[in-house]
């Protein structure tokens, strides 16, 4: 396939529970975003159940509109995993034992101590012509097929297993780069994830500029979830040292262009982590109250385990509640002693986020939010939010947006 233009794909998702809704298809959306970071155009998702004629059916028709088809599902070992015979069947080429993929099936029931059962040898079956993906952290290797085309280039199947983890893997490892081969970029490729909040993603864009172009090298992706941008870098190149320096390079120059909404990198990096990095090299903690029937904050802090940055959280319906536990004649009075109770540096206050019973269907109206942080000299300050929006992401937003405030004034 000559790299003479974009290479066009097609996602194919296969089992009955993702026909029937029983199960979300997270695996296409992150293929989806993977291909279009290596510059391939993705034009179609298919979704089939668990029926023989129609796998087969679906990865010709993928197979005939497509350079390059990605399916994950049916490699198990069960009666109703398909892919393997449906692939067969394209190519019209019989199943065949490789030796090495049953090794690593035995290999791994042999690390868990367990018999393998018979049924698994079906999983190191092969359509004949075929490439073995090898997948280090389960038994179903995927299978890199072949399939002939009149008038055009071969069109190459690439079947994953659907267990999101060993998928994600196989395909970092094995399809990525092959995929880059194909196009005839570099044979490494290496990431970098920048994450942004409080400005939204038509700003960002219209800042970044020329930088987020699909031609451009590396590639900067942009997504958006509950108001945190994440900027995704992509580098191909012949080496990983050479990749890793175009990548700082495109850092340096988003930073240049959008310095003060962003607070770290990394694909689960959130702003909770930001913060708590900045208390430990500080060594300080902090403790939130939370009003209005919501625990936001705390439920993200206490992912952090047992750091010493967060002493803890209260989530109370309003703030006679917080004088009442906290024994004070005012709110202001309840939060120093909280910060006390929970021996603290710092505190922090979200009064309060919304109510949203009857709100599901529409879009909530502004609604002000009164923040209020206490230092370590005991010191008040207050800021106050404005925020709409749709409900489903109201109180995230009004929790990063505390967040943000804190680390703010944290600098």
């Amino acid at each position: 396939m000559p790299p003479c233009r974009p290479l066009t794909c097609e996602i194919v998702s296969i089992g009955d529970e993702m026909t029937s809704g029983a199960r979300l298809d997270t695996n296409a959306q992150w293929l989806s975003r993977r291909m279009g970071e290596l510059g391939v155009t993705v034009q179609f998702h298919s979704t089939v159940g668990d029926t023989l004629d129609d796998n087969i059916n679906v990865f010709r028709i993928a197979a005939s509109r497509a350079d390059l088809v990605v399916a994950t599902g049916g490699l198990g070992p069960t009666r109703d995993d398909l892919t393997r015979e449906s692939l067969a069947a394209v190519v019209g080429q019989p199943l065949e034992m490789r030796e090495s993929a049953m090794k690593h099936i035995e290999s791994m029931y042999s690390r868990r101590n367990r018999e393998m059962p018979e049924r698994n040898r079906v999983q190191a079956m092969f359509p004949v012509g075929s490439d073995e993906i090898f997948n280090p952290q389960g038994t179903a290797p995927g299978i890199d097929l072949m399939v002939p085309q009149n008038g055009r280039s071969p069109s190459r199947i690439f079947a994953l297993p659907g267990v999101p983890a060993e998928m994600v893997r196989m395909f970092d490892d094995t399809v990525a780069p092959r995929v880059m081969a194909i196009a005839g970029g570099g044979s490494r490729i290496r990431h970098a994830v920048m994450k942004f909040f409080g400005t939204g993603e038509s700003d960002m864009e219209q800042r970044l500029g020329e930088m987020i172009s699909r031609d451009r090298q590396p590639r900067v992706g942009i997504t958006v979830s509950a108001a945190t941008i994440s900027l995704r870098i992509t580098a191909t190149a012949d080496t990983d040292e050479i990749c890793d320096g175009m990548i700082a390079e495109t850092r340096r120059e988003i930073l240049q262009r959008v310095p003060e909404f962003y607070f770290g990198d990394g694909e689960t990096f959130e702003q909770h982590h930001a913060i708590a990095a900045t208390l430990r090299c500080r060594d300080q903690s902090m403790a939130i109250v939370e009003l209005g029937r919501a625990a936001v904050l705390g439920d993200w802090f206490a992912t952090l385990g047992d750091s010493p940055a967060y002493r803890g959280g209260v989530s109370l319906a309003d703030t006679d509640d917080l004088c009442r536990i906290f024994d004070a004649a005012n709110p202001d009075e309840a939060l120093q002693n909280a910060r006390q109770r929970f021996a603290a540096d710092w505190m922090l206050l979200v009064d309060q986020y919304p109510a949203l019973d009857n709100a599901a269907d529409a879009r909530l109206p502004n609604v002000d939010v009164a923040l209020t942080i206490i230092d370590p000299s005991g010191q008040t300050l207050r800021h106050t939010i404005t925020l709409g929006g749709h409900p489903d992401i109201m109180q995230a937003r009004i929790a990063k947006s505390a967040m943000a405030w804190m680390r703010k004034v944290l600098q």
